[in-house]
């Protein structure tokens, strides 16, 4: 069987509450977490360590916390004072776990579900999507991720080109597939607005609204976007929904046709901000 679950962000208890709901096992089964494995949450080594021990059973993607604590470990980017990652920063095997965060995924499929952290640009169709996140999961893995992270951060180039190169190709396309919620028609990005699907900024809208993106009718899976709540339609499912917040960690099943959706409470939350 095969579930998508949404952000961890740490929550290693939760996690394992989820995983004893859904009878769980790594023989028979495989999980597709969709990023945002730590950070916020009490526990971020503990999720790691369960993650990691799951082997070929688990498939993670990276989100934006997760590339926010790769930053954080090169000393490119100062800790956020709601920050978890203390513990999975002095640990001994510190240099294991970032390199293996850097084997991790920014897109995936999984029983005809593209899945993605955050989103898709409008103008990227599936096979786009796939072909840009294993451009960018190559320069990760490699020897310029270090010289990436110095300029990773920012919101320029503001839209597309297929001309991009370089770091500004790269920068947009983890943008888009780690931080993206409201968009225009015509794939400009819009990055101050964090609220609901209700609360976009004129001229925008939720990135899955636009009726004549290329990925229309694609079955996507995604998390990142703790407000929508659970979203859970035949073409869309929206998983994460705020475990760390006080909500749930949510699991859906996808394959054979069957759709399934598990949560269970988080004891475990943080306050908002």
């Amino acid at each position: 069987m095969h579930y998508l679950i949404g952000d961890l962000q740490g929550c290693h208890d939760a996690f394992e509450q989820l995983l004893a709901e859904i009878g769980f096992s790594p023989s028979r089964d495989h999980l597709h977490v969709l990023g945002d494995l730590v950070n916020r949450g009490p526990d971020s080594l503990g999720v790691l360590r369960r993650l990691r021990g799951l082997g070929a059973s688990a498939t993670c993607l990276l989100g934006n916390h997760d590339l926010h604590l790769l930053a954080v470990a090169a000393g490119v980017r100062r800790p956020h004072r709601k920050d978890t990652l203390g513990a999975l920063l002095a640990n001994d095997e510190r240099d294991a776990w970032l390199d293996w965060l850097r084997q991790c995924r920014l897109a995936d499929s999984a029983c005809g579900w593209l899945c993605v952290h955050a989103g898709v640009l409008p103008q990227w169709n599936r096979d786009r999507t796939l072909a840009l996140a294993r451009e960018v999961e190559a320069m990760i893995r490699g020897p310029q991720f270090p010289d990436f992270l110095q300029v990773m951060y920012g919101n320029e180039p503001p839209r597309w080109d297929d001309t991009l190169g370089g770091f500004d190709r790269w920068r947009f396309i983890v943008n888009v597939l780690t931080r993206i919620r409201f968009c225009s028609a015509d794939g400009l990005l819009e990055f101050d607005t964090k609220d609901s699907a209700e609360q976009a900024p004129a001229g925008f809208a939720p990135w899955f609204s636009h009726a004549d993106r290329a990925s229309a009718g694609e079955p996507i899976a995604f998390g990142h976007w703790s407000t929508l709540g659970l979203i859970n339609r035949p073409d869309l499912l929206a998983l994460d929904t705020g475990c760390i917040w006080g909500g749930a960690l949510s699991a859906a099943r996808v394959d054979g046709g069957r759709r399934e959706v598990v949560q269970v409470r988080c004891h475990q939350a943080q306050a908002p901000g």
